[in-house]
């Protein structure tokens, strides 16, 4: 489904220049004029990042929890008041079809995905309510800003509560409406405002006033990708499935697939691939030559001695590692390959290939009953 996302009143910003046409950041700012800059601030000082492009939904009803336990890859039904989560909903194969970020705060489930999936996400769940008491619905008069930087706390009085969240997942509401959540990337200073989109260009001047510097989606996604964090349908295609992209894990590891939970779609993959195999691909940060006479495209096959091992997804300038990107690779390439990306070389970051050295729970067990 194309969607159709009005531009930001923040693009009105001296300086904002909009992401590239047809990207799925075309209508909030790429960067304003100083791309490194603004990375080095939400890193070392304190950015605001215009992500009101992002698709809001909310959900009420008593059973909103333990309805959406049932359906998702996330351990819901303990989530307490103020607290949020990651989650998935996987089709029958396990494989992605949405990641959203979902905060319950005084009886409403808020849930944010991204604008291109947030029609389908909403249709899913609309239709899966049958019996429950739970109302899944759009929330377009709400919309996201990011604050970056360890010198957010400080602008706790201009939203007008005494401090941000200290929990990551935390949540506080808002005294104008919305609330402020931790998050744990792509910094380890990071909280999304979820807010009335009435007073996004309010939210902005007040916090731009008080220091917080302008970043664009540029510094927002370099920041993510050397994170090692996964955009759902950048980062992901349609055969990804969750130990692919470092989902797996409860609120408490950062992940959006809980591993001790009832039945749901697609949990036969993931307890097959966690008990007794391996994933076959992997998300791993590539660093590219940024000498290449042309820069690779995400969807550009990852190539070894001309045979292709693996899809590339976000690319971005980060202002000290470069060129970057990740990829998900197969499995069975070293760390040490050349690689070409497009037709850049590529390297992986050793330190992004995963630990492999650890046995399965299931294959341990079948050892357990064969006296190994």
């Amino acid at each position: 489904m194309s969607v159709v996302v009005a531009p930001s009143p923040v693009l009105h910003t001296p300086g904002a220049v909009a992401g590239a046409e047809g990207s799925p950041d075309a209508a909030v700012a790429w960067h304003y004029g100083d791309p490194f800059g603004e990375q080095k601030a939400a890193v070392q000082r304190v950015a605001v990042v215009d992500r009101s492009h992002r698709s809001v939904g909310r959900i009420t009803g008593g059973e909103r929890l333990s309805w959406l336990h049932t359906i998702s890859s996330q351990h819901l039904t303990a989530l307490p008041d103020g607290h949020s989560a990651e989650n998935l909903d996987l089709d029958l194969n396990g494989r992605v079809q949405h990641h959203f970020v979902l905060t319950d705060l005084d009886g409403t489930l808020w849930f944010d995905t991204e604008a291109e999936r947030g029609p389908d996400l909403l249709t899913f769940l609309q239709r899966m309510v049958f019996w429950a008491d739970a109302k899944p619905e759009a929330a377009p008069d709400h919309a996201v800003l990011s604050l970056l930087g360890p010198g957010a706390a400080a602008l706790a009085s201009v939203l007008g509560i005494a401090a941000l969240p200290g929990e990551v997942y935390a949540a506080t509401a808002l005294p104008a409406g919305g609330f402020v959540r931790r998050m744990p990337w792509p910094t380890a200073d990071s909280y999304d405002l979820i807010i009335p989109r009435e007073t996004l260009i309010t939210h902005w001047s007040a916090l731009t006033a008080a220091g917080a510097e302008p970043a664009g989606m540029w510094a927002f996604e370099a920041l993510r990708v050397a994170a090692l964090r996964p955009r759902i349908g950048v980062d992901t295609d349609d055969r990804t499935i969750p130990h692919e992209a470092r989902w797996i894990g409860g609120p408490a590891e950062f992940g959006a697939v809980h591993l001790n939970k009832g039945c749901y779609r697609g949990q036969e993959t993931v307890a097959r691939v966690h008990n007794l195999g391996k994933p076959p691909r992997n998300l791993l940060l590539l660093h590219l030559d940024g000498s290449a006479d042309e820069r690779p495209a995400t969807g550009d096959d990852v190539t070894a001695g001309g045979r292709a091992v693996g899809r590339l997804g976000t690319v971005v300038d980060h202002f000290e590692l470069g060129p970057i990107a990740l990829a998900l690779i197969k499995r069975s390439v070293p760390a040490g390959t050349e690689l070409v990306a497009g037709s850049a070389a590529a390297a992986i970051d050793p330190d992004s290939v995963p630990a492999e050295d650890g046995v399965q729970p299931g294959r341990a067990a079948v050892d357990r009953l064969r006296g190994r």
